[in-house]
């Protein structure tokens, strides 16, 4: 048995549980070729019927197609309260609060207002969602290769917050083009109503860096939103099966698993939004002023100003995440996709610390 100091170290540990789960892991087996199967270590998928390998092409196709209509299809239910949220950001002398946003917009525009952007806000967050949910599959299966089983249980937060950074580094570029689009249409009255009519206009303005000025300042609001996101979202699961959830994750239903993913979701959202909100002004300023860079933008706005929107966008990000989640795991389920169980301490960690004979 290992000294008792590298237990009480290895329970210091900020990336490890909170506490040991003394369950009993089995040893992967090897396949015919002498090879373990692919899985994320210490997290290996469930012995249930799925329709392809962990890992697999067809693993990660169907996972990008899962962030497509999690990210799409949220961001564009809630363009009304995007809008009123970016006008509060661009111009907080004329829109005082959400609901005196959404009184001006529909007095000046009338309810048909309140769907501007939503062209450009569907095709760029699909493209995002493709990206940030399929490369962070990618990613967290290549880290934890790297890593190997024992090290990527310990540090298996840092693997979350190293996947996620990298897939939404990818995913930021497929989104700004659109992005400048939706908050150009949204900020500026008059400009352009359409995708149709903002696209060839920015062009003749500014020429191609108008689309991607902004991927930058994004960057800044969608990498450590997306850290929070799914770092956030992965421990808050192991924590409500560990510590809230009655019974195991084995023994819960498909159905009760979706409640825990929405609620995890939720609570992961809003975090997110306080961590990327600052970024997300800048942002919104930026693509709505011509000239203007990241720092001009920051300096204008101040301390207080980077804030303003705040209330709005924990209430828009917050059920976007849980949405997101429920959507994705949704995907998962429907097409029997490998769902992996919260993270065990593998057999090999356990004998090494002393805590199994």
């Amino acid at each position: 048995m290992y000294p008792t100091c590298l237990t009480q170290l290895a329970r210091a540990n900020p990336f490890s549980a909170p506490l040991f789960s003394l369950q009993k892991v089995e040893e992967p087996q090897q396949n015919l070729d002498g090879q373990r199967p692919r899985r994320l270590a210490a997290a290996a998928a469930s012995d249930e019927d799925v329709s392809c390998e962990f890992g697999s092409s067809k693993y990660y196709a169907l996972c990008g197609f899962g962030g497509i209509l999690s990210c799409g299809l949220t961001h564009t239910a809630v363009v009304p309260l995007d809008l009123v949220k970016c006008r509060l950001q661009v111009n907080p002398d004329k829109y005082k609060s959400i609901g005196n946003g959404f009184a001006v917009t529909v007095r000046e525009d009338g309810m048909r207002g309140l769907a501007k952007g939503w062209a450009p806000t569907f095709i760029g967050y699909s493209m995002q969602g493709l990206c940030k949910f399929g490369f962070y599959e990618v990613f967290k299966i290549f880290y934890s290769d790297m890593l190997g089983e024992e090290n990527t249980y310990l540090w298996r937060t840092s693997l979350y917050l190293a996947a996620s950074a990298s897939a939404e580094f990818f995913a930021d570029i497929a989104l700004a083009p659109m992005e400048a689009v939706k908050v150009r249409i949204q900020t500026q009255p008059g400009y352009a109503n359409t995708l149709r009519q903002c696209v060839p206009k920015m062009f003749a303005e500014e020429g191609l860096w108008a689309f991607y000025k902004g991927v930058v300042p994004l960057w800044m609001r969608q990498i450590p939103y997306t850290m929070m996101k799914f770092a956030c979202f992965e421990r808050t699961v192991e924590l409500l099966y560990k510590y809230v959830v009655p019974k195991p994750r084995s023994e819960c239903s498909k159905s009760e698993q979706l409640v825990v993913t929405f609620v995890a979701g939720y609570i992961a959202g809003v975090f997110c939004a306080i961590v990327s909100h600052p970024a997300d002004s800048v942002v919104s300023v930026l693509n709505k002023e011509k000239g203007s860079t990241a720092a001009q933008v920051l300096k204008k706005l101040g301390p207080k100003g980077v804030w303003k929107g705040l209330v709005a966008r924990i209430i828009m990000i917050g059920t976007l995440t849980a949405l997101q989640w429920f959507i994705y795991d949704s995907v998962k389920v429907y097409f029997r996709l490998p769902r992996p169980p919260p993270p065990e301490m593998p057999e090999s960690l356990k004998k090494k610390l002393g805590l199994t004979e």
